[in-house]
């Protein structure tokens, strides 16, 4: 990656990394190319861009970006967060073994088991909070270690700097979901990662109106495996969609400030509601390992101690948390992850992980923090005496 922004502080690289005026206008703000094809020179001239499967100028705009803001030296945009992942299990072949963190989002859970175990995928999942769980799991064919920090949705954080020497010893790839810390909270490949995923849906686009996905990654010959299994598969990224994460990446670092400012109060304030019977945010949990986000961001998830008639009226009496799946948007938004976005996981499976009937999933906006204490209150209200 040749970033000339390559020494200026995140906030600057948020703006101009990537995105360098326009060579006929002198355009600052970077154009959407819509052309699928370009002209070469002669047969076979791939110096430039040929077709945009392969590559995208406003595509190549945003993975200039990414890389900058993750410190790596090379990434791919991709049409969702599981497409991504999805390149990601091609590095792999049948009777490879994956050990994974237990508390996943619930597409990744059933991408794993719905999918690719019929292609000969095997997976364990362990409690990514002690680093010798990951260890204890390994097998001869151990390959990939899948890590979530912090997971979703009960935010348990894992320590990637002490897992990642147990992965490197045994020549396993470590791959880190880092959605809901971002680039901005957490550098996983500053930490030791291989490959680092963001479902960019969320806080890299920051306004729920595009469905991305991306990777980044340091090691060329990975990152060229990468590439073609982008290529291969058809799995890229659309540059209008492309464009609408590049500006969402200048005002990451002043959202998630935002964001974690608000959910902090959130979490003050659940902790004096006598019908809250656990939290699960970052710093939280006695056994979270040392923390080393920069900030603790948006998302708080809670228990309440009530039926799930009841959960499910509280979580349809506010008015500013929007009843929704996703998250990472400037709005806020209230799920309900087993009924919602975990939906896909068997009962007896994330029962036993904290999964409940009554677990309820805060993705916190940057809206005046007055107004989403007052409807949480509301909504405990409707449920006073239930």
């Amino acid at each position: 990656m040749d970033d000339k922004f390559k020494n200026k502080k995140f906030e600057t690289r948020a703006i101009h990394s990537g995105q360098i005026p326009e060579d006929h206008t002198g355009a600052v703000t970077t154009p959407i190319h819509f052309s699928s094809t370009y002209r070469v020179d002669f047969p076979g001239d791939e110096s430039g861009y040929v077709y945009s499967r392969w590559s995208n100028p406003t595509r190549v705009a945003l993975e200039e970006a990414l890389a900058s803001l993750e410190e790596g030296e090379f990434a791919y945009a991709f049409s969702s967060g599981l497409s991504a992942l999805t390149a990601v299990l091609h590095l792999l072949k049948a009777g490879d073994h994956i050990v994974a963190v237990d508390d996943l989002y619930g597409g990744t859970h059933r991408l794993f088991e719905k999918l690719m175990r019929k292609f000969g995928l095997d997976f364990t999942y362990v409690d990514g909070r002690e680093p010798s769980n990951f260890e204890q799991a390994i097998k001869d064919n151990t390959r990939l270690f899948w890590i979530e920090t912090p997971t979703n949705p009960l935010m348990k954080l894992a320590d990637i700097e002490q897992i990642v020497p147990i992965a490197k010893k045994r020549g396993i790839l470590t791959a880190v979901d880092n959605t809901f810390a971002t680039p901005y909270i957490q550098q996983p490949l500053k930490l030791g990662a291989d490959i680092v995923l963001h479902s960019a849906s969320k806080y890299l686009g920051g306004h729920c109106d595009l469905i991305g996905g991306a990777l980044v990654l340091n090691d060329e010959k990975l990152a060229e495996q990468v590439r073609f299994n982008q290529y291969a598969v058809g799995g890229m990224l659309g540059p209008f969609e492309s464009w609408l994460i590049l500006r969402g990446l200048k005002t990451l670092h002043l959202r998630m400030e935002r964001h974690s400012v608000n959910s902090m109060k959130i979490v003050e304030y659940l902790e004096t509601v006598s019908s809250v019977k656990k939290i699960y945010y970052p710093g939280q949990d006695g056994k979270q390992v040392p923390n080393k986000m920069k900030l603790p961001g948006g998302m708080v998830s809670f228990e309440i101690d009530a039926d799930f008639e009841t959960v499910k009226k509280f979580v349809m009496a506010t008015t500013v948390f929007v009843l929704a799946e996703s998250l990472g948007g400037v709005e806020s938004l209230i799920n309900h992850p087993a009924s919602m976005t975990h939906s896909s996981i068997p009962k007896e499976m994330r029962e036993p992980l904290g999964i409940t009937d009554g677990l309820v999933r805060l993705s916190v906006g940057v809206e005046a923090i007055d107004d989403l204490l007052i409807d949480l209150r509301t909504a405990f209200a409707a449920i006073a005496g239930a």
